[in-house]
């Protein structure tokens, strides 16, 4: 018997997209954010988390959403990627949905070769569709390596 697929359900515009619950640490409301200059438009900045501080990303505009609008219900899904945890603003995130791979298509069936990388599979669950996403393609390794210069930028000596 195949064990069901685990994963975090995230709202982002109108569409569910999935990751594994396996790189999940928590699920918070969105805190005051200090923005930091010189960064990618969708990199929010850097927050405050129990004494650690974590970059930020808004996956709503790096997914090309147009009308982000900030309300109550978004939240910033914590994710560990490549030894590295990162904050990730969706407009909700709540449900853990268990998928039967029998019911995931892989990506090839949906999508042209090399069109959306980073789609790791479709999953039908009733009656819904969730985009499963591979989180350090969406964050390809050079904006993770962007990000580790947004939480410690360098320290200019005073002569």
């Amino acid at each position: 018997m195949t064990r069901e697929l685990q994963i975090v359900g995230l709202r982002i515009g109108r569409e569910t997209y999935g990751v594994p619950i396996s790189l999940v640490r928590e699920i918070v409301r969105v805190p005051e954010i200090t923005a930091v200059p010189n960064a990618q438009k969708y990199v929010e900045g850097v927050i405050n988390l129990r004494g650690k501080i974590i970059s930020v990303v808004d996956l709503r505009k790096r997914f090309g959403e147009m009308d982000v609008e900030n309300n109550k219900k978004n939240r910033i899904v914590v994710v560990e990627l490549e030894n590295r945890t990162v904050g990730l603003i969706v407009n909700s995130a709540s449900e853990v949905l268990k998928i039967p791979p029998s019911d995931i298509e892989p990506p090839s069936s949906v999508f042209l070769n090399g069109e959306i990388d980073y789609v790791t599979g479709v999953g039908k669950l009733n009656n819904r569709l969730i985009i499963l996403i591979d989180l350090n393609k969406v964050l390809n390794g050079g904006e993770l390596r962007h990000l580790d210069e947004v939480d410690s930028p360098p320290v200019e000596h005073l002569a």
